[in-house]
């Protein structure tokens, strides 16, 4: 039989018109998964952080997919190893939003990383959830679609700056950074917090990470009257050094940091336990036992279920498992909620008030993508870690 060209014309039109509306798509739409860019830094200086935030993020996508996934369609994670190097991290995003075609993007994961990627997941308009620290990673109006989960620099160091200053009470403070992207972030960030809150900064630098003597370093602190050390790295070889050197030069100042500084991979590297004396590392409360060693409830029942996992808590940090697990929750209720569009993820994410999430309680508006609330960041005891948590430091009630 033959079709006329007004009658194909039509068909043709009649067609669009489906699609456009949604009413015909192929059976594969509806099944297909929803695809997760994934960019953790498993390997490579600064991978502490990664594999930690790993366990917990693989947890959730094995938990929602058993559950059904959102609406039938599974949770797809397209991982992508940046090794700690930003390039590498410019490289698979790039990949995993041309080629792969993801509905959302997690990460990356460390900031330097972050930094070199975010205006080019931007760029391909792929929504976006990091947990970085430095303090221009998220701006509504030039990366409308870029989320935060974790705490900014300036949240970090007002923590950490009021503890060195009001509790411990030191007047003379060295601050010392490795020379990543998040290191030096950091130490421009947190220098002038101190001076502005009247301690003298007696010493500020970076070192290379991979440097095998930081005694040189530690001596013109030491010199300068230093009496507290602020070491920004998530580098736990370079922390232990800080460590193992201040105890070697029988130096009785404390650290006060990075929450590396707690992690089991830099415990791993001191050379005798006492080392971890008056280390305070930067903690979250929702991951550390009160005064009366108990975890806030919502947390207590996760560790179990990590116990019920097999996950280890002993070598990493309780809350980068639980941030990982946080981040794909996060996606999958913007997608059950709004669909997989990437202004309707936005949009919802925009309206998120008080998120229960296991690491942090999450608010986010169209003009604050940064999520975290301050009053949930701490100082805790590295030598107090049992099963990735910590007890808060001394000076700190409830």
């Amino acid at each position: 039989m033959k079709i006329s060209r007004r009658k194909a014309l039509a068909g043709s039109a009649a067609s669009a018109a489906a699609l456009a509306t949604g009413v015909f798509r192929p059976a594969i739409a509806q099944s297909e998964p929803i695809r997760i860019g994934y960019l953790p830094a498993l390997t490579g200086p600064s991978s502490s952080t990664g594999i930690g935030i790993n366990r917990g993020t693989e947890l959730a996508v094995k938990e929602i997919n058993a559950a059904g996934g959102i609406k039938g369609r599974q949770l797809e994670l397209i991982v992508r190893d940046t090794q700690s190097d930003p390039t590498k991290a410019v490289n698979a995003s790039t990949e995993l939003t041309r080629r792969h075609k993801v509905h959302v993007m997690w990460g990356p994961l460390n900031s330097g990383e972050a930094l070199a990627a975010t205006p080019l997941i931007a760029r391909d308009n792929v929504p976006q959830i990091h947990p970085c620290w430095v303090d221009g990673l998220t701006d509504p109006k030039k990366w409308p679609l870029a989320f935060r989960n974790g705490p900014t620099n300036q949240q970090i160091g007002a923590a950490a700056n009021h503890y060195v200053v009001n509790i411990v009470k030191a007047k003379k403070v060295a601050v010392v950074s490795d020379t990543t992207g998040y290191g030096t972030a950091s130490l421009n960030a947190y220098v002038p917090m101190l001076k502005t809150m009247g301690a003298e900064v007696v010493y500020e630098g970076t070192i290379e990470a991979n440097n095998p003597d930081v005694k040189p370093e530690m001596l013109r602190m030491q010199s300068g009257g230093a009496q507290a050390i602020m070491p920004w790295s998530v580098n736990a070889g370079f922390l232990s050094r800080l460590i193992n050197t201040r105890a070697e030069m029988n130096w009785d100042v404390p650290i006060v940091g990075q929450t590396t500084l707690g992690s089991g991979q830099t415990k791993a590297l001191l050379k005798k336990p006492e080392y971890w004396e008056k280390v305070y590392p930067n903690n979250f409360r929702n991951c550390s036992y009160d005064s009366a060693s108990k975890l806030p409830p919502r947390t207590v029942e996760f560790v179990d279920r990590l116990r019920k996992a097999n996950i280890d808590m002993s070598d990493t940090l309780l809350w980068w498992i639980a941030l990982g697990y946080d981040g794909p929750r996060l996606i999958a209720d913007a997608i059950k909620e709004a669909g997989p569009e990437p202004q309707a993820i936005a949009d919802y994410w925009n309206k998120v008030s008080k998120w229960p999430g296991v690491y942090a309680t999450i608010t986010w508006t169209p003009e604050l993508h940064d999520g975290f609330q301050s009053e949930e960041i701490i100082m805790c005891q590295a030598n107090s870690l049992k099963e990735g948590a910590f007890t808060l430091a001394p000076g700190y009630t409830g």
